[in-house]
């Protein structure tokens, strides 16, 4: 296939933030799903199909590098963006995936907490995303989710701590530490995304 010798600056800025839209959406699918569970499985498939969604957008922004001779900005940089927030999908998505198959019936306060905190950090990193065309500063926005990510930390250990203080049996505080860090690593996730935005300012200010 011919590479294309001129820049798709607004194609590809447009597919990140199709891409960053996508996880804030799967984000509150997980909320929903905590709020309501074990009455919401049908937010389960609301969260397979944004997953699926995410790896398309994943794959368009690569097929589109592949093709393209100049782009917007470093391309690995563009690469590790569409990564990273593929990520978040992709630990939200095992989280669910994991509640279905555990076959948990009650959920924690604190998990609910915690989607709650990845639908904000996700809210915003697309927030960030929508400013990147024009290399527009988001310090605000990337520091309020640096600022979340240490709240999901937090979160995460009175989580785990108060499972093992709960008198549950061991299946129980297995499956739902697991869960506790999954729900962590797509805060982590957004954080990551928050880093490759602050390098890609910082290279073309």
């Amino acid at each position: 296939m011919a590479l294309r010798l001129t820049p798709q600056k607004r194609q590809f800025f447009m597919l990140f933030t199709q891409a960053s839209a996508n996880a804030r959406e799967i984000a509150r699918a997980l909320v929903e799903l905590l709020e309501e569970w074990p009455d919401s499985k049908e937010r389960l498939r609301d969260i397979r199909e944004l997953e699926h969604e995410g790896d398309r957008l994943t794959h368009e922004v690569i097929n589109l590098l592949n093709r393209t001779f100049v782009t917007p900005f470093d391309r690995d940089d563009m690469y590790r963006l569409a990564s990273v927030i593929d990520d978040v999908c992709d630990h939200i998505d095992e989280a669910a995936d994991n509640i279905d198959a555990y076959e948990v019936r009650d959920v924690p306060q604190k998990a609910r907490q915690q989607a709650e905190v990845i639908h904000r950090a996700a809210s915003r990193l697309h927030e960030a995303v929508e400013r990147l065309e024009g290399f527009k500063d988001s310090q605000r926005q990337l520091a309020a989710l640096r600022e979340l990510e240490d709240e999901g930390d937090r979160l995460s250990r009175e989580a785990i701590a108060e499972l093992f203080r709960s008198g549950a049996d061991p299946l129980t505080i297995i499956r739902w530490k697991d869960i506790h860090e999954q729900l962590e690593e797509a805060v982590d996730a957004c954080e990551n995304a928050a880093d490759v935005l602050e390098a890609i300012l910082v290279k073309n200010r």
